[in-house]
């Protein structure tokens, strides 16, 4: 005769289930942010020629779409409420990525002149995965607590 789960593994695994399923949908939303960033980014690029900058009004624009995503999708939240307190903890996070990526083309152009905008949006995309999971932690922990 099998054993019956005690509650707490119970809610154990719907825990686990809950946070597998808003990884999946964080990289859903993030895949699609990315790709909207990294095309600001390369239209924008070709305008102003100036990565830093086309950098920064890329990823500013495709922060607001990922939060509101993240916030609806992601973590379930409908409503207005918190909206505007949630979307300025996001800049918060905003900042912090736009540090590393800026931090990255800063060294692309130290190592390399003049170099190629192919070279600058690869640059700028590698630096965003290696941001993904200090804002999924932030997103969670911190932006969206409250709702889990």
């Amino acid at each position: 005769m099998a054993a019956v789960p005690a509650p707490a593994e119970i809610g154990f695994v719907r825990a686990r289930k809950s946070t597998d399923g808003r990884v999946v949908r964080f990289a859903l939303v993030g895949v699609g942010s990315t790709l909207a960033h990294l095309a600001l980014f390369t239209v924008i690029l070709g305008a102003v020629e100036k990565s830093q900058l086309a950098n920064l009004i890329a990823l500013a624009v495709a922060t607001v779409a990922n939060t509101a995503a993240n916030r609806r999708w992601t973590f379930g939240i409908r409503g207005s409420t918190a909206v505007v307190r949630q979307h300025f903890q996001a800049f918060v996070l905003f900042f912090i990525t736009w540090g590393l990526s800026s931090a990255a083309l800063g060294f692309l152009h130290h190592v390399s002149a003049a170099p190629r905008p192919l070279t600058q949006v690869v640059v700028v995309a590698l630096s965003m995965a290696g941001s993904t999971l200090l804002r999924f932690a932030g997103m969670r922990a911190w932006i969206f607590r409250q709702t889990q």
